[in-house]
């Protein structure tokens, strides 16, 4: 079973949540948003995006594959005036040469097995001297040991099966620094994110969350009975009463454009 992004209950899944002041944060040192033209691809419900406008990006594209997460984007930024939805895909977004400042992809290449074809398209629309940030996990990431905040881990300890389903889809850093030289950027950076994924009050949000699949397309190559075991293995390793800070290990590339 995989994720349907097309599907009506799959989309709302993504547009209900915040972005971190993690993210922010780090986003702020790395790279100026304020009164830049950005690009958001892989938009989503437009989580980011949102967050891109609220520091000062003076206009933000989102750009999905799926009408189903751009209708779901445009409800969760509709009190935005200076952000734009465009039907596109990270390889032919179909937008004009050198127009944007900032292009952002986040939790995008792993779905993508030509992600030189995708950087060489980021390179085309990006303005000279704009930076492109690109998020994305790891293999390295995706295998960290389960803890109390990293709860992705336990998956894998649970289920081993997983373990090549997740190594199958991710790009090495050799391989993303490998595509940017290839594509013409000519400096870059490599960077380590653990970003608050959610605060949860009580363990039991946390196993609705898991049971509910939200926002964890790893989970749908489980059925619901394995679920069940999941959640029932979670209770072992976390603790009862304690408020849950749930957090991932992100890979961000920064890449500029001379």
């Amino acid at each position: 079973m995989t994720i349907n992004f097309q599907n009506p209950n799959d989309h709302f899944t993504y547009a209900r949540r915040e972005a971190d002041s993690s993210w922010i944060q780090f986003v702020k040192q790395i790279c100026d948003i304020k009164g830049k033209r950005v690009l958001d691809i892989g938009c989503g419900g437009g989580i980011y995006a949102k967050a891109l406008a609220d520091m000062g990006a003076l206009h933000v594209t989102c750009l999905d594959f799926s009408e189903k997460m751009l209708s779901a984007a445009k409800v969760n930024l509709q009190s935005y005036q200076n952000i734009e939805f465009r039907l596109g895909n990270a390889l032919q977004t179909g937008l004009p040469s050198e127009q944007y400042d900032i292009v952002l992809i986040r939790a995008v290449i792993h779905h993508l097995n030509d992600i030189e074809t995708c950087f060489q398209e980021i390179f085309r629309i990006l303005k000279r001297g704009g930076s492109c940030m690109i998020q994305d996990r790891t293999p390295d990431d995706c295998l960290v040991e389960g803890s109390t905040e990293h709860i992705r881990g336990y998956f894998f300890t649970k289920y081993p099966q997983l373990v090549e389903k997740e190594i199958s889809r991710r790009h090495s850093g050799e391989n993303v620094r490998d595509a940017l030289k290839h594509t013409g950027f000519e400096t870059f950076s490599e960077h380590t994110l653990w970003e608050t994924r959610r605060n949860y009050k009580t363990r039991q949000e946390l196993f609705d969350d898991v049971i509910n699949r939200t926002g964890r397309s790893i989970l749908h190559e489980l059925n619901d009975y394995q679920l069940q075991d999941l959640v029932d293995y979670l209770k072992e390793k976390l603790p009862g009463h304690q408020p849950i800070v749930e957090k991932d290990r992100w890979t961000i590339w920064k890449a500029d454009k001379k």
